[in-house]
């Protein structure tokens, strides 16, 4: 599954080719992978340029002109393929640009993606009760020590509480 670094590695892979770029065309070759795509998804996109992409947690950021962020989850073996030689089955969901294409492949099809108004991130029901990355300024002793009082668990599930601390996964809680 890929976790926290995994993601940030592409998410700045992809940025070498996406941030400036304007999405041209927006391909679903089937209408979901773990959750349906949103409505009006390739209508929201195609046009739209990115003006930046980030990371929360395990979850990739792909800002827009339009106030609005596409969100994406790689689930356990998503990836994206840029550029590639030829379609694959798995390539459920394609971005086109003027210069390169982006494929979201995962065989699985436990990722996922959406799309929200960027104002309202921090209100999305992933985000709303995310605790803070561990690497981040907001994970300090103190947080830990508060999320964790009174409770009666393995320190390894305590970690894995993306309410606790985002973007652990089993690989480096272990």
């Amino acid at each position: 599954m890929p976790e926290l670094p995994e993601v940030e590695t592409t998410v700045r892979g992809l940025a070498r080719y996406l941030d400036g770029a304007r999405i041209e065309r927006v391909i679903t070759n089937r209408p979901d992978m773990r959750f349906p795509f949103p409505a009006g998804l390739g209508q929201a996109l195609t046009g739209a340029r990115v003006t930046g992409l980030s990371r929360r947690a395990k979850y990739g950021l792909l800002a827009t002109d339009r106030a609005q962020t596409f969100i994406f989850h790689l689930g356990m073996s998503g990836r994206w393929r840029i550029d590639p030689a030829q379609p694959d089955k798995h390539d459920h969901l394609v971005l086109e640009t003027a210069h390169n294409r982006f494929a979201l492949n995962d065989p699985r099809r436990f990722g996922y993606v959406d799309l929200v108004d960027t104002a309202a991130l921090h209100l999305w029901p992933a985000f709303a009760a995310m605790g803070p990355e561990p690497l981040g300024d907001g994970f300090t002793v103190e947080h830990l020590r508060q999320a964790i009082r009174g409770r009666k668990q393995a320190i390894k599930l305590l970690l894995l509480d993306q309410h606790v601390v985002a973007g652990l996964g089993n690989i480096y809680v272990c």
